[in-house]
């Protein structure tokens, strides 16, 4: 098995099955389903990357209360090894609460203490024996930093999730592999097109980069040009920790050394298919065989 480190945030989600998304502050929604489940970038795509027969391990920093005690349950009990989790006795866990409408589209209201310590310093500074990828979130840059130095140090694939903006732009830089969501291409580079946003960034990138496109796919930089790689088409039921599953599929397919148009397939196939379900990233991951199946599929 690809060991695979992710740093990163783990939360516990409480998910909310709603007709459609609140927008009115005098209106009360009714939910038709309820779930708890762990999520966060990290943790989820931790979480997949075990499901997918890698073997995930996670860094993440947990409050000492009730709700990390059981982020760390879920996730042992899914096969992610939590050795690097660390627990803050005066702190909070993250949470979120999350509306998913009957499209499947997600309002995510997060919660993170900001007490938490930012040092890096009781991570290690080599990787785990055998790790053969790096994934990284944008949660915490600090201890994402320290791990993708080292992987850098040992020339393993390195992926950061950017799924927002961070204070330091450099630190897209750091990675060997940046997959962006549209939101935080576009912004970056002050246009409106993923795809021609990621054509500019990628003038002075000096790592290969994407964007995720949702339904139409991902763009990505392939020998100097712009290439795509289309989404595969199934029902869509809930997006919630789609993103989180790919960026886990990603790192994974990376380290097991499949060139990148392969390694964004297999994601994009991971991705669809945790589409197709209720749950979240954790509940709705699939198994390694459920995407090889796919993939057979649509070729």
């Amino acid at each position: 098995m690809t060991k695979v480190l992710c740093i990163g945030i783990a939360t516990l989600d409480y998910v909310y099955a709603v007709d459609e998304i609140p927008a009115d502050a005098q209106k009360k929604y009714r939910a038709y389903d309820l779930i708890t489940v762990g999520g966060g970038t990290a943790a989820s795509a931790a979480n997949a990357i075990a499901k997918l027969g890698g073997e995930a391990v996670l860094a993440t920093r947990l409050g000492g209360d009730a709700v990390g005690r059981d982020i760390i349950a879920e996730l042992a009990a899914a096969g992610v090894d939590c050795t690097l989790a660390r627990r803050f006795a005066d702190c909070r866990s993250p949470c979120s609460a999350v509306f998913v409408d009957r499209a499947g589209e997600r309002l995510v209201t997060c919660y993170a203490d900001e007490s938490t310590p930012d040092d890096a310093s009781w991570l290690p500074d080599r990787l785990p024996d055998r790790t053969g990828a790096v994934l990284a979130d944008v949660s915490w840059v600090t201890g994402a930093i320290r791990m993708l130095a080292a992987a850098r140090a040992v020339g393993i694939p390195s992926v950061i999730d950017g799924d927002r903006l961070v204070a330091d732009r450099t630190y897209f830089d750091q990675a060997s592999h940046v997959a962006y969501s549209t939101e935080t291409v576009c912004e970056l580079a002050g246009i409106g097109d993923p795809r021609k946003a990621l054509e500019k960034l990628a003038r002075r990138a000096p790592n290969w980069i994407a964007v995720t496109d949702g339904p139409r796919g991902v763009w990505f930089t392939d020998a100097g040009a712009i290439a795509h790689e289309p989404a595969f088409q199934v029902e869509v039921v809930d997006t919630l920790g789609a993103g989180d599953v790919f960026h886990g599929a990603l790192a994974l397919a990376l380290g097991e050394g499949m060139g990148e148009r392969a390694a964004v397939r297999f994601a994009n196939a991971a991705a669809a298919l945790k589409c197709s379900r209720f749950g979240g990233g954790r509940l709705g991951a699939p198994s390694r065989a459920e995407v090889e199946a796919l993939l057979r599929e649509g070729a």
